[in-house]
């Protein structure tokens, strides 16, 4: 596919100004709220294909939120885009200013294979709020959900406003050498550097949605059962590939082998005896994963599954005891079923050793113990933080939703998503009455009589 034609195509509709008033930005959002609704059961058997997500946790997960996104964004549209009233410098009076979100123009927006349709698509719905023009580069390691969404995108869009590119690394690296107004990017650390210095060369803006191994510190006091099952539903859901996901579990020495036995239970309660059956339970992407996945289990004690069958990518839901320190499973993003489990007794060891790890997406905590939750709170560095639950943090389009450090920059979903892809304008309008000659040279006024001035207009 010839792409600096399709760019410059974009780039000549999007300065037509056809994209920029409200009315256009709302039916769009309106066009994409209907493919995505009249299409449910096309991606539905997408995900499933590429992934093995069950109806409900792919619908959920995936279509549901992306629904509920565009739902916010419509119905919060009229104020994101109204001019912001801002106070006029004194040297300025009398002025009116104003901040005003504007379109930055053509994105590029490059979805991962995990959540391959709500992680390609809820940045979109940001960037046609904010009155940009896209080209979507969808996961080759997700082909069937990336069929259904190019055909979709096609027959729903001109491609000179949104397009779908598909294709791997080759086309990935092409797109990354024309010039953007934005890249929104979501993947691995590694690639995402890639992509920072690729769009170092044009200076074009990047919002870098990474990876991390997200902790999850389990208190003395906390509920052992109830937290088993949070910690069991966000760590194994999507067979583990998600970027939220707890990585590994520090539980206290006092309660660590209840809470094993607890997940145990909650796993059989959740898949049964057997998770390979069961039809809410997921795949790996791919053979070069699965086989990533298995030689961590070699990197601690084994407390129930690790069984895989490489044909059908299944990997079973695995608790890990007394992982080595140094080994992969502690060391690097795990993303899969995978769940190491270390003991601690001070809880300022366990802040030490995340000190000394690239910060994290998300940093979980389980207690009932104010004064522990300042403690972490204090003593960690995450995109967020979620006490007594997992996942949910990343949820409400109120909320937004970003890494730091190795896990990312910037940040999006709802307003935030809207502010992602526009360029903060000042507009300041100035009367032609007062015109005050002291800032004019050749300057008479004193030194001293100057510093009053400006401490007063100050």
């Amino acid at each position: 596919m010839e792409l600096a034609p399709i760019i410059a195509r974009q780039r000549a509709y999007f300065q037509s100004g056809a994209t920029r008033s409200m009315d256009f930005r709302l039916a769009q959002l309106e066009v994409l709220r209907g493919i995505l609704e009249s299409s449910d059961a096309d991606l539905l058997a997408a995900l499933h294909a590429d992934l093995g997500k069950s109806p409900s946790e792919a619908y959920t997960s995936e279509i549901a939120f992306l629904l509920g996104e565009i739902r916010h964004a419509i119905r919060r549209l009229p104020a994101w885009m109204k001019p912001e009233r801002r106070k006029s410098p004194a040297i300025a009076w009398p002025a009116r200013s104003v901040v005003r979100s504007e379109p930055l123009g053509v994105a590029l927006i490059i979805g991962p294979w995990n959540y391959p349709l709500q992680l390609l698509l809820a940045p979109l719905i940001g960037a046609i709020a904010a009155g940009n023009c896209a080209i979507l580069k969808p996961s080759e390691m997700a082909p069937h959900t990336a069929a259904v969404v190019e055909r979709l995108i096609r027959a729903a869009f001109p491609e000179e406003y949104i397009t779908c590119v598909q294709g791997g690394r080759e086309t990935a690296e092409a797109l990354l050498a024309e010039k953007f107004d934005k890249i929104f990017f979501t993947g691995s650390t590694r690639t995402g550097k890639a992509v920072m210095a690729a769009a170092a060369r044009h200076l074009t803006p990047v919002t870098l949605e990474l990876g991390g191994k997200c902790p999850c510190i389990v208190g003395e006091d906390a509920p052992v059962d109830l937290t088993a099952r949070r910690i069991v539903w966000g760590k194994f859901m999507n067979a583990g590939q998600t970027c939220v996901a707890p990585d590994h579990v520090w539980a206290h020495e006092r309660i660590a082998a209840e809470l094993v036995d607890a997940m145990k239970r909650t796993l059989m309660e959740f898949y049964g005896e057997s998770p390979e059956s069961s039809t809410d339970y997921g795949r790996i992407i791919n053979a070069a994963h699965h086989a990533r996945l298995t030689d961590y289990l070699k990197d601690g004690e084994i407390a129930c599954g690790g069984e895989g069958d490489l044909a059908t990518r299944y990997l079973a839901p695995t608790i890990l005891t007394r992982p080595r320190m140094d080994s992969p499973v502690m060391t690097e993003e795990i993303f899969g079923p995978i769940l190491p489990v270390v003991e601690y007794g001070n809880i300022r060891d366990v802040l030490r050793w995340l000190r000394e790890m690239p910060k994290p997406l998300a940093v979980y905590l389980f207690t009932k113990n104010p004064a522990l939750r300042d403690t972490v709170l204090e003593g960690t560095e995450s995109g967020g933080v979620c006490v007594n639950d997992t996942i949910l943090q990343i949820l409400g389009p109120d909320l937004p939703f970003g890494g730091v450090g190795d896990s990312g920059m910037g940040t999006y979903h709802g307003k935030a998503g809207f502010d992602c892809f526009s360029h903060l304008r000042v507009i300041m309008d100035r009367s032609l009455i007062m015109d005050p000659g002291f800032r004019y040279p050749p300057q008479r006024t004193p030194l001293a009589t100057l510093k009053r001035i400006l401490r007063f207009i100050g």
